[in-house]
């Protein structure tokens, strides 16, 4: 689904945003199932209640050490980047915590079956789409790796395909690459949560008792507390912490 959650508010008003958005896709930026999605998001707009559930600084000099010695090994296009970590562990915290990962309409919530992670992808043309990647928690980095690249391409070629586009169960949202240090997104229903990834960078850490400078990343968390609430999202947030912190387990 188009993510213009992050320029529009749910239930707010949004004309405007609503109106580039429709602008984009009739300029043949977008599938016929994009503006579809925004002549329904017009006609009845779709209702969450959102809670900002925090952010967590998680540590990754473990999966920054760990990637740098997987990729030494690795033929140049088989290489993984720390996108495809966080996408995993993601996808693997949803398991622990399915309330995090589903769809709920009419006030009824339902756990998806398996995760469809849904990535924000930005258009050279302008405008932003989160198209899915799909059953992310069985696909090895590798996969993953490669589905994303794919996914990214096909996109700014405008050739997603349309189960792609609706079929999101959590979204992500990662503004590293544009000097971003935290996210604060907004979720876009029916999905309940969305999960935001600032820039990779040096920050002091408290490790082993002792401050030391590492790599780390701000996480931060959205959520429709009709389904979860901020207890279940520090905890969701703790399991991508611990998650990112055991690499060779991802």
């Amino acid at each position: 689904m188009v993510a213009i959650a992050h320029a529009v508010r749910v239930g707010g008003g949004a004309v405007a945003a609503w109106r580039a958005a429709v602008e984009w896709a009739d300029a043949g930026g977008a599938a016929l199932v994009v503006r579809e999605a925004l002549e329904a998001a017009r006609e009845k707009p779709p209702v969450c209640d959102q809670g900002s559930e925090g952010w967590v600084r998680i540590a990754l000099q473990n999966a920054t050490l760990w990637l740098q010695a997987e990729n030494a090994r690795r033929p140049v296009t088989e290489r993984v980047l720390m996108a495809a970590l966080f996408l995993k562990a993601i996808a693997l915290a949803c398991e622990k915590y399915p309330d995090m990962n589903g769809l709920c309409r009419d006030g009824t919530f339902a756990p998806a079956a398996s995760v469809h992670v849904g990535v924000a992808i930005s258009l050279r043309q302008g405008g932003l789409i989160a198209p899915a990647i799909h059953d992310v928690q069985q696909k090895s980095l590798t996969q993953l790796m490669q589905d994303l690249t794919d996914l990214v391409k096909r996109a700014r070629a405008g050739s997603l395909r349309s189960s792609e586009m609706s079929d999101p169960t959590i979204t992500v949202t990662n503004l590293g690459d544009q000097g971003v240090e935290s996210v604060f997104g907004v979720i876009y229903p029916p999905q309940v949560a969305l999960v935001g990834f600032g820039r990779v960078a040096e920050q002091a850490c408290v490790v082993d008792g002792g401050l030391r400078i590492i790599p780390a990343v701000m996480a931060s968390l959205a959520a429709d507390h009709r389904v979860s609430d901020g207890h279940r999202g520090a905890l969701f947030l703790a399991e991508i912490h611990r998650l990112l912190q055991q690499p060779e387990t991802l």
